[in-house]
């Protein structure tokens, strides 16, 4: 089992740590948030915190979806990779129950803490937090039910290397489910902003090993989980709605997070106002008697060890 250099390890956890000494775990360790760049800032966990909301609406239902299909159900041990401020973290250690433990991990320590924190408000006492990279995690092979992963899975550098992880720790029989964006034309309240910023600014297409549409092309998240090892892979589609009040609340919660935001920092101030006057514009398109409603579509990975 992979030790808990960090705090006290959850006796009920594998690896796990207290939820009540993620205040002392993100102290101690920030140097090592700090390798997630901008998400492993304070302000980037900020940011999560106050888009909790407009998250519920177009994620909320995705992220049962693929609870059901990683079959998760009371006392199973669950991991989260890549777990950001922890939504279904909290929704699979409702699941789970008393009787089993769900172990957050992500890069960002602040985005754990705010995963604890949100714990904590819930009356949650089955889940631990541990900052850890996906491509490598410290933790004993064969120890989990379950692994998921929601929206992070195509922003893990190595790809191939941190499902192959996920693969490892599961025991024999267990199932691993992961949450990735569709293709860009079918993902336009994420795309479209991406693509005006690259172009305003003159920046290289998406073909960067942090693109959002890694794993959105025919058959690439099939064959990448096929190749970690794991048997009956399955990708579901999931369709949903960006919905906003109005173009203002849309662009609003759009100028908060990541990465889009780092793409903004690589642009001019002059490149930067044009780019959000032609964002803007480009949602339009999207704007009705309701206000935005857009239309998103997931998918969902599914594989068993």
């Amino acid at each position: 089992m992979g030790g808990c250099p960090l705090v006290h390890c959850h006796e009920n956890g594998p690896g796990g740590v207290h939820i009540g000494d993620s205040d002392q775990m993100s102290m101690i360790d920030s140097d090592r948030g700090e390798r997630g760049g901008t998400w492993g800032s304070s302000e980037a966990a900020a940011e999560w915190m106050r888009g909790a909301a407009a998250r519920v609406q177009p994620f909320g239902p995705a992220t049962e979806r693929m609870l059901d299909l990683a079959n998760i159900r009371s006392g199973n041990q669950v991991l989260d990779v890549g777990a950001g401020a922890g939504d279904q973290t909290l929704a699979a250690a409702r699941r789970v129950g008393p009787t089993g433990f769900v172990l957050a991990t992500d890069i960002s320590a602040s985005m754990l803490g705010v995963t604890a924190m949100s714990a904590r408000q819930a009356e949650l006492s089955n889940v631990g937090t541990r900052v850890m990279d996906a491509q490598n995690l410290d933790l004993e092979s064969d120890s989990f039910d379950a692994v998921i992963s929601c929206d992070a899975l195509m922003l893990i550098p190595d790809i191939r290397k941190a499902l192959a992880e996920m693969q490892r720790v599961l025991r024999l029989g267990g199932t691993v489910a992961a949450i990735v964006f569709s293709t860009p034309e079918k993902c336009p309240y994420l795309s479209i902003p991406h693509t005006i910023a690259r172009r305003v600014g003159a920046l290289t297409t998406p073909s960067d090993p942090f693109g959002e549409f890694r794993l959105a092309g025919p058959d690439v998240l099939s064959d990448a989980c096929s190749k970690a090892g794991f048997h009956e892979v399955a990708i579901h589609r999931f369709l949903t709605r960006r919905r906003f009040p109005s173009l203002a609340d849309a662009m609003q919660y759009a100028k908060g997070p990541l990465p889009l935001r780092e793409l903004m920092a690589q642009l001019t101030p002059v490149q930067r106002e044009q780019a959000w006057a032609e964002i803007e514009k480009a949602l339009q398109q999207f704007v009705g008697p309701d206000g935005y409603d857009s239309p998103c579509e997931l998918l969902i990975g599914v594989g068993t060890k």
